[in-house]
Parts: C-alpha cells; sequence; structure tokens
C-alpha cells in the first residue's frame, strides 16, 4: 500500500519552532484542520512603534484567511497598507496535571501565520469570504439568512492572508514528572477541556421552528 504524505509547507527561520521542536507541525492537513476548527484568532502589528493584538473572527478558505471588520477599523485600515501582521490560533485541549507544579502543562494545538494582509476588492471574493465566516459558526446559515446588500459589503472590509509562512505546534498525552516525583501521593493526569453548544435561546419576536442546523449541535 502506497503511504500517502501530508503536503508540508516550506518552513522558513521565522517559523521553524525553536523551543521543543519535537511539538512542531508543517503539514497542511494538521494546520488546516486547528484552523477549521479554532473560532477566534488574534491578530499582531506594530503601528507607530506600539504593538497591538486584537482577538477577531475569521475563517480559512483554500490557502489563506480571511478576516473582516468595520471599513472604519482602524486595525483593517492599517493592515491593508502591507503592514507585516502576526496570527495565531489556539485550541485547548486539556489542563495536565502533574505531580510536581513546576511540570503542570496544557494539551493544545496552535497554529502561528506571517505575512502581510491585503484588502479584498473583488466583489465575488468578498461574498465568499463573508460566506466562509457564516458557514463556520452553523452550516446552511448563509443560504437561510440574508445575505448583505451593496451597502453592508461597501461598510465591510475583508483581509486576506495567504497561508504561506505558517506552522503549528501541539502538545498531547499525560504529565510528564521528574523520576522521583512518581512515588509522591498526588493525583496527576489530564482534564480534557471542549467547547459544547447548549440548546439555542429563541429571540422573543422569532416564531419561526428550529431550523434542521440548528438541532442537536455538536462540535
Amino acid at each position: 500500500m502506497r503511504c500517502i504524505v501530508p503536503e508540508a509547507t516550506p518552513m522558513t527561520e521565522r517559523t521553524r519552532v525553536v523551543r521543543e521542536p519535537h511539538r512542531a507541525v508543517y503539514d497542511r492537513e494538521t494546520i488546516y484542520k486547528i484552523l477549521d476548527e479554532g473560532f477566534v484568532c488574534h491578530v499582531g502589528f506594530s503601528l507607530d512603534g506600539q504593538p497591538y493584538v486584537i482577538p477577531t473572527l475569521f475563517a480559512r478558505v483554500g490557502h489563506a484567511l480571511y478576516f473582516h471588520g468595520s471599513a472604519a477599523s482602524r486595525m483593517l485600515r492599517n493592515l491593508s497598507g502591507g503592514l507585516p501582521v502576526c496570527l495565531t490560533v489556539t485550541l485547548t485541549d486539556g489542563f495536565v496535571l502533574a505531580r510536581s507544579v513546576f511540570n503542570h502543562s496544557m494539551n493544545y494545538r496552535s497554529v502561528v501565520a506571517l505575512g502581510q494582509a491585503t484588502l479584498v476588492d473583488a466583489p465575488q471574493e468578498k461574498r465568499e469570504a463573508l460566506r466562509g465566516f457564516t458557514e463556520k459558526i452553523l452550516r446552511g446559515r448563509w443560504n437561510e439568512a440574508r445575505q448583505p446588500n451593496d451597502q453592508e459589503l461597501k461598510a465591510t472590509s475583508v483581509l486576506r492572508l495567504p497561508l504561506s509562512e505558517v506552522s503549528a505546534k501541539v502538545r498531547t498525552g499525560p504529565p510528564i514528572d521528574d523520576e522521583p516525583d512518581y512515588a509522591l501521593p498526588v493525583w496527576a493526569g489530564v482534564i480534557p477541556v471542549r467547547i459544547a453548544f447548549d440548546s439555542p435561546i429563541r429571540d422573543e419576536r422569532c416564531a419561526i421552528a428550529l431550523p434542521a442546523y440548528l438541532q442537536n449541535l455538536q462540535r
């Protein structure tokens, strides 16, 4: 049987994981899976010598990340001018309780993407990005809800960050204690962490039955 090796992203000096490199991941399949599971990214940039890190929603469409906001947004206005950007996404999978406080840790999956974000001008690409935001939250929602009109599209800026310089870092498994500490009478293990949906809460002015895509929501 032929072994299929996942396509890897080119490792650069900036994306090379230095601290605990055995946890580094460079294949696109793993990186894209992390990005598709995350809801919030943090966008880092520097403006006039002041660093900023802004949380925002995002979506992956193909080999690029898209994030959006008001056309009046300072972050989007400055990034669309070609400022270097660092975008990160982190998923928490578990709290790792060791026998010593020093060796407590966390199971996680994280992605760091670097590059320059560009403003999306093409109307079709802009709509596809907005569709990506909507469908990422709830599949089927884009076709049911009213889609953006021309005025709303004009008031919204969408930026694209190509996934050309990107890497991931992943920690899994149990705690790793110093050998003498394994004899200590201290509980050790992992507390799994996950995102779960509660039952939808109907808007007071909504008389529509719960649509199928909102029933039995799961992550």
